[in-house]
């Protein structure tokens, strides 16, 4: 019985899953996004996100933890260098899969997986959203600043109605 065990094994043994992994990763890193089937993207996606956050922090340790991962000093340097600047403030999901459809030959299913701050289509429409928090308050003077003018508003509607 496999109770518990959700990996997924992509019907490849450990050694060749773990060589497709590190050199998908490494394609991910070096071109910010790669076209690949939706179960290799899922997988690809819980392999690169601890990577990616070994890299916010720059020690030797953490390098030679993600070059054992990835077997590849040019996609370690490029992860170290530019990738973790800018997902320095980003508390996770590094990773964004977009599905495409089915590919002709075989059918089956399609999926574009990319590194989230690389796309400019998605960011540049967008302001910087505040930083929030789980916690349900806002801060003090903000909530006071903000139930100034509803107040004052609504006075507004009732004079001239």
């Amino acid at each position: 019985m496999r109770h518990g065990k959700k990996f997924n094994h992509l019907s490849r043994q450990t050694g060749h899953r773990k060589a497709m992994l590190a050199n998908m990763a490494c394609s991910l890193i070096e071109h910010k996004r790669i076209n690949t089937t939706v179960a290799k993207a899922k997988a690809l996606k819980q392999f690169v996100e601890p990577l990616v956050t070994k890299s916010k922090e720059d020690t030797t340790h953490n390098r030679r933890i993600v070059f054992s991962y990835l077997r590849s000093k040019y996609a370690v340097t490029e992860l170290f260098r530019d990738v973790a600047v800018k997902v320095g403030d980003r508390p996770g999901g590094y990773t964004r899969i977009i599905k495409l459809g089915n590919r002709l030959g075989d059918n089956a299913d399609m999926a574009m997986i990319e590194l989230v701050d690389y796309n400019d289509l998605y960011t540049a429409g967008k302001k910087e959203a505040k930083k929030t928090t789980r916690r349900g308050r806002a801060k003090k003077s903000e909530a006071t600043s903000t139930e100034a003018p509803v107040a004052e508003s609504s006075e507004n509607t009732e004079a001239t109605e």
